[in-house]
């Protein structure tokens, strides 16, 4: 070990003054916040911060795009239905579904495709029996709703 020491000292030297360069500028140089110090009109000095100061109020949000809001309704309408939480809604926007009736008409067939593509979720379509809960709130039944699968 010390041999490699003494044959190679210079490369040693020259990175550790290297790794001394590239920590002084990243702890030090790359600073961009700077206090100016500013004399009162009575004499005291006051720490400011002018840039922030005079800098112009923040611009508004900008407007969110209209598919956005339709794909939020379609997940919120989806989530209504017990058992599909923000993950299982996103699946099955995937797959098209985006609605109460579209659910509600499901049948046996379209029940086993859709759930061999729910991955760790598959059987939650019959467990928690979507169709029959899409059916009583796409009609607007909440009344008949919540005598079956509980408060909405």
């Amino acid at each position: 070990m010390s041999e490699l020491l003494q044959q190679y000292w210079i490369f040693i030297a020259f990175a550790l003054v290297l790794g001394l360069l590239v920590a002084f500028w990243v702890f030090h140089l790359s600073r961009r916040t700077t206090v100016k110090m500013e004399e009162k009109p009575d004499g005291g000095a006051a720490i400011r911060n002018q840039a922030l100061i005079d800098a112009a109020p923040a611009a508004p949000a900008a407007p969110v795009h209209p598919t956005s809001d339709r794909l939020a309704a379609a997940a919120d309408e989806l989530g209504r239905i017990k058992g599909v939480g923000p993950k299982l809604a996103a699946i099955l926007r995937e797959q098209g579904l985006t609605c109460l009736a579209k659910i509600s008409a499901w049948d046996d067939a379209e029940i086993d495709r859709i759930d061999a593509q729910l991955g760790r979720f598959a059987g939650r379509i019959r467990r928690d029996d979507w169709v029959e809960q899409a059916r009583l709130l796409a009609a607007a039944d909440i009344a008949g709703y919540e005598a079956r699968f509980g408060k909405l």
